[in-house]
Parts: structure tokens; C-alpha cells; sequence
């Protein structure tokens, strides 16, 4: 039975249940994906003993279209289906070849393609072609707002559970480095011991250095509390400890976080299920810091906020020849905000 999903949940479904595609066309800017695909593919698809006979990883740079094509249509040896991985698929070249060999697949290979760093064009027959027959998926990379849901599913797929302040710490700290992120997660999975399977900030602290308690996820709640000696016990930390926080970073967070107070204003319901509702944003995260911002700050506050979040954004990059240390410019932003 061929294969119809396009994400990434249901292409794994289909693969786990042996529904196949002759062709997988992974591409995207998030290779994390990518590669998690493919590797489930031939994990899932062939046995290990069969792998000399049945497997043909091939680099666009080395081979054509014609050869790969030649590849595919080989019969398996001793097995039931064969698997051709092509990697830096971006380099491809006579991809007609490949829409000419889609009207008559082989029955019994699975064609990947890894393409990496973006994406074949939506409008091209080839593309049409993948669609119709098999499997065309793009990885791209998730946005700040998304990684939380994927720190906190990825643990809790390995049976175990995350703290808040964990997976915003660990956020703040890899980025959307999703490779990166889950090898982190993995080091903090691998060290939990006894019943208690719960990664908690301390064990963060630990794994990645960033203090538990002067991080820009602190800074954002003391912000939203407008707590002025927590925020102001951060920055002078930050001051002191340069290396310990990314300002680009920091203001991105502050800046998320302000964005979503304005959006609060604007929700037909004000209570906590509401704003989580209309925010995407956990209930958690809306009662200890966006509720008590929208008591702490107007709207008009929230706008001029924004705007000097965006000049000292700027300022960071040198606009109008500054040159003030980044924190420096994070104290002088966190005096606006709270004044």
C-alpha cells in the first residue's frame, strides 16, 4: 500500500505500518528531519544482514540521474524491498529523468532524496510527479515559539518528563538547532537515575553552565512582574558574566514575549484557558507571566516597549556608530522598560 502522509508524525506512521513510497523527496532547511527519515527508512525497511545487498547511499556530486535511476531499478537480493538514499540532492541535475522513471516505479525500491538547505520548486512537473506518486516533504526550521513543544514531546517520547524552566533554559541555551537540541536532550536523558524520571533546571544548569537562576527566561518573568531588583540582580550578572548570555538572543525572548502581551489585549477572552487558546502558549506560561504583564503594563506601554526593543536591537549592530557594550544596552533597555 503506497504511502500519503507528508509530515513527519504520519510519514513514520507509514513507515512503521509498511506502507511505502517508491519515492521520498526530503528537503528543507532543517536537516534534523531529514535525516531522521531517512535513517527510519532503512532502519525500518531493511535488515541489517541485508544491507550490502539492498542498500546504495549515492552523493549527486558523484553520481547523474541516470545512474541513480539505474540504481532503483534493481531487483532486491534475498529481500523484499531495496533502498536508495541520495544525499546533497540539491545538486541534482536531469531531475526529467526522475519524472520519467516516477510513470513506472520500481515496486520493490525506496528512493530518497536528501535535500538539504532548500527546496525543489512546488511548481515544477518533477515535483508534481513526487506528490502524485510518492512522498514530497519540507523540513523547515521551527520558530522560537515552537521549540518548548519540542523539547517537551521529545522527552516525553523517551518516557520521561521536563520542568518549565528546563525547557525554556535549555531553548534559550541551544537554539533551533534541532540536531543539537535532541543530542543535548539525549546527555540529560542518559543521566537520569532511580523512579524519577523528571529533567529538572539544576540538571541544565549542570549539562549546559547557564545559571538556573540569571537567564533571560528569569529576566522576562521578573520583567513581567515588574520585580525591578530581580531584573536588575540579572542584568548586573549578565554585566559581569558577558559570556553567560547572548543579547540577540535576550531581546529576541523579551521581544516574543511583549509581542504576545499586545496580541493579549486584542483576545475576545482575557482568562487564562482564553489567552493560552488565543496565544498558543501553555496556561503556565499565561498566568505567571503574560496575565500579570497585562495588569502591569498598558497598551500604549506595551507599543513604545517594542520600538526600543527594535532600536537596541539595532544599536547592538552598531546603527548610528554605537559601540556601548551589549550589557550595557541590556540595562539601559530594562530601565526603559520598567520606568
Amino acid at each position: 500500500m503506497a504511502a500519503k502522509a507528508n509530515n513527519y508524525e504520519g510519514i513514520v506512521r507509514d513507515i512503521k505500518a509498511g506502507r511505502y513510497a517508491p519515492v521520498y523527496y526530503l528537503m528543507g532547511d532543517e536537516a534534523y528531519y531529514i535525516d531522521r527519515i531517512s535513517q527510519y527508512i532503512v532502519d525500518s525497511v531493511l535488515q541489517p544482514e541485508a544491507r550490502d545487498f539492498n542498500l546504495d547511499v549515492l552523493y549527486a556530486g558523484d553520481v547523474g540521474m541516470d545512474a541513480i535511476v539505474e540504481r532503483a531499478r534493481t531487483y532486491p537480493m534475498m529481500a523484499e524491498n531495496r533502498v536508495v538514499v541520495v544525499r546533497e540532492a540539491q545538486g541534482l541535475r536531469n531531475l526529467d529523468l526522475l519524472e520519467a522513471y516516477l510513470k513506472q516505479p520500481s515496486p520493490t525500491t525506496l528512493l530518497v532524496f536528501c535535500h538539504k538547505n532548500g527546496k525543489l520548486d512546488a511548481r515544477r512537473n518533477v515535483a508534481k510527479a513526487i506528490q502524485q506518486k510518492g512522498v514530497l516533504f519540507e523540513s523547515r526550521k521551527l520558530y522560537d515559539r515552537e521549540l518548548p513543544s519540542f523539547v517537551k514531546g521529545y522527552v516525553e517520547r523517551s518516557g520521561a518528563q521536563i520542568e518549565p524552566k528546563a525547557v525554556q533554559m535549555l531553548c534559550e541555551h541551544v537554539g533551533n538547532d534541532l540536531n543539537r537540541l535532541s543530542a543535548e536532550i539525549d546527555k540529560l536523558l542518559s543521566g537520569l537515575l532511580g523512579e524519577r524520571r523528571v529533567i529538572d533546571a539544576g540538571m541544565v544548569e549542570l549539562l549546559t553552565g547557564v545559571s538556573k537562576d540569571f537567564n533571560s527566561f528569569e529576566l522576562v518573568g521578573a520583567l513581567a512582574r515588574k520585580d525591578v531588583a530581580v531584573a536588575f540582580r540579572i542584568v548586573r550578572f549578565f554585566q559581569g558574566n558577558p559570556r553567560s548570555f547572548s543579547l540577540p538572543q535576550t531581546l529576541s525572548n523579551i521581544f516574543t514575549f511583549f509581542s504576545d502581551v499586545m496580541m493579549a489585549f486584542y483576545s475576545p477572552d482575557r482568562s487564562g484557558r482564553g489567552l493560552a487558546e488565543w496565544l498558543g502558549k501553555p496556561e503556565w506560561k499565561i498566568s505567571q507571566e503574560v496575565l500579570p504583564a497585562t495588569r502591569n503594563y498598558s497598551g500604549m506601554k506595551v507599543m513604545q516597549i517594542l520600538g526600543e526593543i527594535r532600536r537596541t536591537d539595532g544599536a547592538s549592530k552598531g546603527v548610528g556608530g554605537c559601540r556601548t557594550a551589549p550589557g550595557d544596552l541590556l540595562q539601559e533597555l530594562v530601565f526603559i522598560i520598567l520606568h
